[in-house]
């Protein structure tokens, strides 16, 4: 029985990129933070002050991850606690302000907690959706960089860097997924505002922060759809892979064929994969359930909603 678990355990640490040699030291019970942020001024389903959208959460579970919450207007105390207690975090897309929300302000101390434990060698990582990479290059940069773009509601394949499907995100994908990404519209896009080449380009710090996976382009302004630090395992992509199998509002920019939700299943697992690299954990079995997903319940908005689905929280 040990010898099969272990030729598993082998077998997902090669899947997932890992030597063989590290596949007992990883955490095949990965939980990740879902960062929450201010509810929509104009959602009538609204409870509480904050949301989580139910695709994301079902995006990192589809993966074998565990999700908490992270609700906003807590104390750097008890931020800094359940950061010691997730295996990463995701900063999911939205519409709030990138440098005075209470979500930036989470955003922030999360940020700074894992530039820390990676210096340190504690392995932490970060994924950014849309806002979420926004928020990321405003942290980095310590300015708001965005420029408009016409990409509110469009689906679009990625321009790859030079090297970049050797990158610590791509490398693993497989082949055909990554002609699917490069060739197809599969990748949706619901954002104004973008960072554009020209304005990375023209910042040192995010040169030196970040390498440009791939870039896509309005017709006019080209801009980073994909990027990864260069010595931290942050992640960020300006696309939504959590929509094509979760979300169904009929619009453009939504994808639901068989290469687009392959594509997405191959980002959820990349991102799990690198939390299973990391080993904080909850003081106590009760404290993992008080602080699981599990304990909400989303609250269905109908399907002529951007999201299906939101958890609330107050």
């Amino acid at each position: 029985m040990y010898r099969q678990v272990l030729v598993l355990a082998v077998f997902a640490a090669v899947l997932c990129g890992f030597p063989a040699s590290c596949a007992r030291n990883l955490n095949y019970r990965p939980i990740i933070g879902i960062l929450a942020q201010e509810n929509l001024e104009d959602d009538p389903h609204a409870q509480g002050s904050s949301y989580i959208a139910a695709s994301y959460v079902k995006h990192l579970e589809s993966a074998g991850a565990r999700v908490v919450p992270i609700r906003i207007n807590r104390t750097e105390e008890e931020y800094e606690k359940l950061f010691n207690a997730i295996n990463g975090l995701l900063l999911p897309g939205g519409n709030v302000d990138i440098e005075k929300s209470q979500f930036t302000r989470a955003a922030k101390i999360f940020y700074e907690l894992a530039i820390k434990a990676n210096d340190a060698s504690d392995y932490f990582p970060i994924w950014g959706t849309c806002q979420g990479l926004q928020q990321l290059t405003v942290l980095t940069s310590n300015k708001n960089l965005l420029t408009l773009t016409d990409t509110k509601a469009a689906a679009l394949p990625l321009t790859f860097s030079p090297g970049a499907q050797n990158s610590r995100l791509f490398k693993k994908f497989p082949k055909d997924v990554l002609q699917s990404l490069a060739e197809e519209n599969i990748t949706s896009n619901f954002h104004s505002w973008s960072l554009s080449m020209q304005n990375y380009s023209g910042n040192a710090k995010l040169k030196r922060f970040y390498r440009v996976l791939t870039t896509n382009t309005d017709g006019r302004k080209e801009f980073i759809s994909t990027m990864e630090a260069s010595r931290y395992p942050f992640y960020a992509v300006q696309w939504h892979p959590e929509k094509s199998p979760f979300e169904w509002i009929e619009k453009a920019g939504m994808v639901h064929t068989l290469s687009a939700i392959k594509a997405t299943f191959y980002t959820a697992h990349f991102f799990v994969s690198e939390a299973m690299k990391n080993h904080h954990r909850f003081s106590s079995q009760i404290e993992e359930e008080k602080a699981l997903i599990y304990n909400y319940q989303p609250v269905f908005k109908g399907l002529d909603s951007i999201f299906l689905q939101n958890y609330y929280f107050d």
